[in-house]
């Protein structure tokens, strides 16, 4: 059963999802690393005759705590995720760092058209959860799946006001499925289920350890289109969620608060150092990733029409690969998600493009 090796290949440790990667790329599979020979491993970049050694030593340990994982998974009925598979999030897909694995309950599509992460303290004023509601209510014209990570305060509010308004949200975990943590917010999770669902890298045994939490913010921005950040402190797991978001070239907005407001340091702190967008409402996030600029006008090609420099790069890019998904542009082009919209829309204008199903564009 291959999902055994796919699994039991992140239980290995010193076995990160770089050098997994590379593994499964060199030797064709997960499951050919448990007949592989040292000398196999040593030949596969990254991975040095000592790395080649501990694996070959612990790989039937970990086959052992696989088989238990997928014990698991099929009695509750927890869907695996595998990086090469077409259910993988495809956002997550061109990041390196990305899980080999991720463990998801639910219902939500994982790919949809939109996605907004919003995260903050675990302590929020009145003023924070009131702007947290207002925002995701907001949303719910433009049809965005909510992200978060389940913690206390911004966190959950935002879920349970995206399950109160009938949108669906998904809650990044920092620890496995077989507990909800809080535990205050297991009825909340349930609901999330029904109405979005639970997505995790980590194994159901795991705790949640301060540790994973970072990992745990790297997903909820590299799963975002765009990030909000209402109240934090300057240092924390909100900023850090921003940080990854500002590296994965995500576009990044922040609730302002009043100067001498401890929890409002970390979202104007962002603006003032421009790393963030200041945004009041749901419509500011939508004009500026300009969901509202739907180009259903008619569009004419042009004989002779002149492309800005990040417009060739865009058709070449589409040339080369014959069609590309908007993920996979925004890979290769290193802009946020705005810039790139804004750019793809130009092109439609002029006649240069067509979007295709699935958020992917080709040349006309």
């Amino acid at each position: 059963m291959p999902l055994l090796y796919e699994i039991a290949i992140t239980k290995i440790n010193n076995v990160g999802p770089v050098s997994a990667k590379s593994i499964i790329s060199h030797l064709g599979s997960a499951e050919a690393l448990w007949s592989a020979k040292e000398l196999d491993l040593i030949d596969i970049p990254q991975i040095a005759k000592i790395t080649a050694q501990q694996i070959i030593a612990l790989r039937d340990e970990a086959l052992a705590e696989a088989e238990l994982e997928l014990k698991f998974i099929e009695k509750n009925e927890v869907t695996p995720l595998f990086y090469l598979n077409d259910n993988y999030p495809r956002r997550l897909k061109y990041f390196d760092q990305s899980p080999i694995i991720l463990y998801y309950k639910g219902s939500a599509n994982l790919n949809p058209q939109r996605t907004v992460g919003i995260v903050g303290t675990r302590k929020p004023s009145d003023y924070g959860v009131v702007q947290c509601e207002k925002i995701v209510e907001g949303l719910k014209s433009y049809g965005p799946s909510i992200i978060s990570g389940l913690a206390f305060g911004i966190d959950t509010t935002s879920h349970r006001k995206s399950v109160e308004t009938g949108q669906e949200t998904i809650g990044v975990l920092g620890h496995g499925l077989n507990r909800i943590y809080p535990a205050s917010n297991r009825k909340l999770a349930q609901k999330m289920i029904e109405h979005g669902g639970l997505l995790t890298e980590f194994g159901h045994n795991s705790k949640p350890d301060r540790e994973n939490f970072p990992m745990r913010n790297r997903i909820i921005a590299a799963l975002s289109d765009a990030v909000i950040i209402v109240e934090s402190a300057v240092k924390g797991g909100s900023i850090i969620t921003a940080t990854f978001a500002d590296a994965y070239n995500k576009d990044v907005f922040a609730v302002p608060g009043r100067i001498n407001d401890a929890m409002s340091a970390g979202p104007n702190k962002l603006i003032k150092t421009h790393k963030a967008h200041m945004i009041e409402t749901a419509e500011d996030i939508a004009y500026i990733m300009r969901w509202e600029e739907i180009a259903n006008q008619p569009i004419q090609a042009q004989l002779f029409v002149e492309l800005s420099d990040r417009e060739q790069t865009i058709v070449d890019y589409i040339r080369s690969h014959k069609e590309l998904p908007i993920d996979g542009l925004q890979h290769l082009m290193q802009i946020p998600a705005s810039e790139l919209s804004s750019s793809l829309i130009q092109l439609e204008f002029k006649g240069i493009v067509r979007p295709l199903p699935g958020k992917r564009y080709m040349l006309h």
